[in-house]
């Protein structure tokens, strides 16, 4: 009997072993996350149903990085309640500003997630694992506080929509861009409830840091998850990373979907999400003049070495415009680290941006550059709702990290093509 990626990891993890979409089970989890804004309210319900320990020390991740470095005392006591939980139940994995990154950059980065595994996480984005071949899912605090007392989770098997790339990518054309023109032309509901199975030639070809933006944005467009089949660059990228056994899951060829997309994608051009929704999208050819106030480039759907290599080749050797703020957010620690090796933030340094550690800050209208109201920022993050980065009169455009560079060199929404960069 043929099943979907989705469907043949949640009924490894159920007590049938088989379950089809639709069907609700009860699933085993491998690991639960939580952040500095989702796990205190998750550790009230979790006193709330009488918990005295986690099932799994070693199955709980907790990072705070959304408005950490702490920027008030709010965010300080907040971060203090789950470092105490992390203490005080002995987690493996908490991970301390300094030694942290962005929860789903890190995550993946430190060998957590296996293919075929399936997470939860009280975070939207948690979505962002199936880059790997995983199911992942963000969920309430409350289901976040019972999945780290019992170690499952209680979940509706959702429909798959899959979605086929094929044909060869145009110049500075990413992940982030087919992600864009996707949530385009399905909408920002467009997968409700749905599991979106990336597949094609044209997946095959990108990297892995362009498919975990893909995976990010499947929330963007209502998904459950976002999912690609692993293959020989998910491999090499769990090489040194991943330290367990995993085994490789894959859909049926006579999988049954609830419907099935094609996307050719040498007519697609880099994409710019115009305000309020990710699904006001655009091609850079018809974005027209757009001054912008601020560009930021990171964040867990951009801020990885590849996206900051892509920004510094548009950077090199160029000023960012005096009436732009620019700031750049490396996804962890190792990255920023790398980035200094390779010379990558001494360029940024000398454009004019202002590099900051590793946190979500701004993307969340947290801290580390709030839009005042009537200013206009560019942002490779991944939503552009009305007042997500700031004042509720402020604008958000969201585009990959070419985009972005040359957009804060030109003081307006352009393209690198316009100051002469080769991709």
């Amino acid at each position: 009997m043929p099943f979907t990626i989705t469907e043949k990891i949640l009924g490894a993890h159920s007590s049938t072993g088989e379950i089809r979409a639709g069907e609700f089970a009860n699933c085993r989890v491998d690991l639960v996350l939580g952040n500095d804004v989702t796990t205190p309210a998750a550790l009230k319900e979790f006193k709330k149903i009488g918990a005295k320990s986690v099932f799994d020390k070693e199955k709980i991740v907790i990072v705070p990085d959304h408005f950490t470095p702490n920027k008030d005392i709010k965010s300080a006591e907040q971060a203090r309640a789950v470092r105490l939980f992390a203490r005080e139940q002995g987690l493996v994995h908490y991970f301390e500003v300094g030694r942290m990154g962005i929860e789903h950059v890190l995550l993946p980065d430190q060998g957590l997630i296996a293919p075929g595994d399936l997470i939860i996480g009280a975070d939207s984005h948690t979505c962002t694992y199936g880059a790997l071949g995983a199911f992942a899912t963000g969920v309430g605090s409350t289901d976040m506080a019972c999945a780290m007392a019992t170690g499952e989770v209680w979940l509706r098997v959702p429909e798959t929509l899959k979605f086929i790339y094929f044909g060869k990518r145009r110049p500075w054309v990413s992940g982030k861009d087919l992600i864009l023109r996707t949530i385009a032309h399905i909408g920002v509901d467009g997968a409700l409830y749905k599991a979106m199975e990336f597949t094609g030639e044209a997946v095959a070809d990108l990297q892995m840091s362009d498919r975990f933006t893909m995976a990010n944005m499947a929330i963007e467009a209502g998904a459950k998850n976002g999912i690609f089949e692993p293959d020989e660059k998910t491999l090499e990228y769990l090489k040194g990373r991943l330290k367990r056994e995993f085994e490789i899951v894959r859909s049926d060829p006579d999988a049954s979907y609830a419907d099935i997309f094609e996307f050719d994608v040498g007519t697609i051009e880099p994409q710019v999400a115009f305000p309020h929704l990710p699904e006001n999208s655009k091609p850079i050819s018809e974005v027209g003049n757009i001054p912008i106030d601020q560009a930021v480039i990171g964040s867990c759907t951009n801020g990885r070495l590849e996206d900051l290599r892509i920004a510094a080749k548009v950077l090199q050797g160029k000023k960012v415009h005096p009436d732009v703020r620019l700031i750049v957010i490396p996804g962890t620690q190792e990255i920023y680290a790398k980035a200094l090796q390779e010379g990558i933030i001494m360029v940024f340094i000398e454009a004019g941006a202002a590099v900051s550690t590793p946190t979500c800050g701004p993307c969340l209208g947290g801290h580390m550059g709030i839009l005042a109201e009537g200013e206009r920022a560019i942002s490779t993050t991944n939503r552009n709702f009305v007042g997500r980065m700031g004042h509720p009169k402020s604008e958000v455009y969201l585009a990959n990290p070419a985009i972005a560079a040359a957009s804060a060199v030109l003081g307006r929404i352009g393209s690198p093509e316009e100051l002469g960069v080769q991709p």
